[in-house]
């Protein structure tokens, strides 16, 4: 017997499985969401960045906002 996508998707969302797969991944989100949202915090209060601040404590991405406050939004040091 071929397995096709659809099937394999179908064996996987059964809610055992689907309650096994949330139970083991969740963790691991909660883990990385911690430390970016930390991360971002930190540098926001360093810059004295109130708004930032505020927004990267209320608002919860899954470290999205925290990765890009970091990279693309917050000043870097030795740049002039």
């Amino acid at each position: 017997m071929r397995w096709n996508i659809a099937d394999i998707v179908a064996a996987m969302m059964t809610p055992d499985n689907a309650m096994s797969f949330l139970v083991t991944i969740i963790p691991f989100v909660l883990i990385w969401s911690l430390v970016w949202k930390g991360l971002a915090l930190w540098k926001a209060a360093h810059e004295e960045s109130k708004p930032w601040f505020i927004a990267l404590l209320v608002i919860n991405t899954a470290g999205i906002l925290e990765i890009l406050y970091i990279f693309v939004f917050a000043k870097r040091k030795g740049l002039k």
